[in-house]
């Protein structure tokens, strides 16, 4: 399409991006990040022009940081954008894209992109009569898609068990309760702080949040799971999962999508992974030789790549978000070069919530 008069061409336009400067050591650093700009390149037949609109910040990004490969890289991270020029047939301008082109402002695209770098997740148009679009890189994205294959296909919560999650009242932690309550389990959550667990209770329906910032995490733990612990869908590593390891029941599943207390650890305070720790306890791996106890670590790729499993979960999701049986809450800070303040605050626990940043 020919620009408009009056607008800029695409090779008058200024990409801003983000990118490492220095591999992190411990807790990320402003010092360890840097904007910088590029030209953008004319569109070549067969390629559009994004704006990004939405930028998802995810524990994960952490350590794809820690590689010196990572420096002068452009950071990855899950995207909604609107196609601004289009010369890819299928495509128009308005349409919005959901795709992995990380912590930039623009980025030029293709209808063969995949997310994830994963060839059977291919990027998506999305459609809002599903959820507003920042759904798209949260509840309904990456993020709801880890808590329904952790809880449902790999730990198959069942009705009436008991289910712990650690950062409940974060991206995935919150969805992991609500569909918990869903599927008639009780949900106890472990969140840092007041509001945090008030919220769990309160606005999202678990039927207890622990406070691990409050002196006795264990001991208040166990008074919270009389009967103990069926399925602890585990975040965070640490001293939380020390005080869930002796409250874990027979037949207990243990599905393990993350441990963000380990991923500022600098070599000398290194500590034993959730899935070592776990093994180091006496649990089996889930699933081996037809176990149906014990713990696994897993991806939200396991489900997302799952076609046409992964459709019926994103049409099950929203339905639920309608009926109100599935809320959610988002941290955003806006603008691009909010992100990496709003990265680091969330490693240190500070968001509340999906955090994402509103880049236009």
């Amino acid at each position: 399409m020919q620009a408009d008069k009056g607008k800029m061409s695409v090779s008058d336009m200024i990409n801003r991006r983000v990118v490492i400067r220095n591999v992190p050591t411990g807790l990320p650093t402003p010092a360890d990040f840097a904007v910088e700009t590029e030209e953008i390149s004319a569109l070549q037949p067969g390629q559009m022009l994004l704006r990004t609109r939405w930028l998802s910040l995810d524990p994960y990004m952490r350590l794809a940081m820690g590689v010196p490969e990572s420096v002068g890289n452009t950071i990855v991270g899950g995207t909604v954008s609107e196609v601004v020029e289009s010369r890819a047939n299928g495509w128009e301008p308005g349409d919005l894209v959901v795709g992995y082109y990380g912590w930039q402002e623009y980025s030029i695209a293709t209808p063969d992109d995949v997310q994830w770098n994963n060839a059977d997740i291919p990027i998506q148009r999305w459609d809002t009569s599903l959820g507003p679009a920042s759904t798209a890189v949260g509840v309904l994205g990456m993020t709801g898609f880890t808590a329904y294959q952790g809880l449902l296909n790999v730990a198959r919560a069942r009705a009436g068990e008991t289910v712990v999650v650690s950062a409940a009242s974060g991206a995935v932690g919150q969805v992991v309760g609500q569909l918990a309550k869903i599927r008639g389990a009780r949900a106890v959550g472990i969140a840092g702080g007041a509001a945090k667990c008030a919220f769990c209770v309160d606005e999202i329906g678990f039927d207890a949040c622990i406070d691990y910032k409050v002196a006795g995490l264990a001991e208040r733990l166990a008074a919270a799971v009389p009967d103990g612990i069926d399925i602890y869908f585990e975040n965070v590593g640490g001293d939380v999962l020390e005080a869930v390891i002796p409250l874990l029941n027979d037949g207990c599943r243990v599905p393990v999508c993350g441990y963000i207390a380990h991923y500022n650890l600098t070599e000398g305070e290194a500590r034993p992974t959730p899935p070592q720790r776990l093994r180091a306890a006496g649990l089996a791996t889930l699933g081996e030789d037809g176990r149906t106890d014990g713990f696994r670590f897993f991806a939200f790729t396991e489900l997302a790549t799952r076609h046409p499993a992964a459709e019926e979960a994103l049409a099950e999701m929203s339905r639920w978000i309608h009926e109100g049986r599935l809320k959610y809450r988002e941290s955003v800070t806006d603008g691009l070069e909010s992100s990496i303040g709003a990265f680091i605050g969330m490693l240190r626990g500070e968001n509340f919530g999906k955090t994402l940043v509103r880049v236009a």
